[in-house]
């Protein structure tokens, strides 16, 4: 799967007419939406039902179906926008710590891939293998925030599959002076549809890396005149495009 075709978060589990103190009998898609989330008796879960967000609790587990009963309202199920996180792969444990603290924001996908001044997935994994667990990671601060879905981490890709992603706004964070700020272009935007965030790693992107993104549609902006860190940046901007954008 490349970028251009990544799939975005997974395993809603949506029942109608879900009430609090209600029983309900999970199958087909909705028992494969709760698989998804490697389920344990007992434990809970966010479940869809209309407009409204409920907590349930697994009662049993079968091999083809299951079956949970609800105990508490969230609230609304709101509307977010659809963000993806396109992220150069950055050293030492930063990417486990941005796939975390931007699935508890709302991040639809994330992309990790290879930048001219990031490191590859092999320099990575030979200090020690942990991509193999990145989707684990978003599992597990999914069911941490208690989201309704989980964000999809696909496989690592070339800066030229990242490029390819398709959005109805798309915004590279750079460091260099004189750009719009993050907050002026998603206020001049009128799409209302799904968001890129192209991030860079610790040494930041090239020109030429700065002008392909511009060729293929990213708009460069600034988080404004601090360097940050490749992790703090790419959690803010997420943070930032969740609430300005919550529709």
């Amino acid at each position: 799967m490349t970028a251009g075709e990544h799939s975005v978060s997974f395993g809603r589990i949506t029942l109608s007419g879900a009430t609090i103190g209600g029983e309900s009998d999970l199958q087909n898609e909705a028992f494969r939406a709760l698989m998804s989330w490697n389920p344990r008796l007992k434990e809970a879960v966010t479940i869809v039902s209309g407009d409204a967000l409920l907590r349930a609790r697994v009662e049993s587990i079968e091999e083809n179906g299951a079956r949970i009963k609800v105990f508490e309202e969230m609230g609304p199920v709101g509307n977010e926008v659809e963000i993806t996180l396109l992220q150069a792969l950055p050293e030492k444990e930063r990417m486990e710590l941005i796939i975390q603290k931007t699935t508890e924001l709302g991040v639809a996908s994330i992309i990790p891939f290879k930048s001219e001044k990031s490191i590859s997935i092999g320099e990575r994994d030979s200090v020690q293998k942990k991509s193999h667990r990145w989707q684990d990671v978003a599992l597990k601060a999914a069911k941490q925030s208690r989201r309704p879905d989980i964000p999809s981490v696909t496989p690592f890709c070339s800066f030229k599959d990242a490029l390819r992603t398709d959005a109805g706004l798309k915004v590279m964070l750079w460091e260099k002076g004189g750009l719009p700020s993050l907050k002026s272009v998603l206020r001049g935007y009128n799409g209302g549809g799904p968001v890129a965030i192209l991030s860079g790693p610790e040494g930041g992107f090239t020109d030429e890396e700065a002008g392909a993104a511009k060729g293929a549609g990213f708009v460069l902006v600034s988080l404004g005149n601090r360097i940050l860190r490749t992790e703090t940046s790419a959690i803010a901007a997420v943070g930032i495009i969740a609430y300005e954008m919550m529709l």
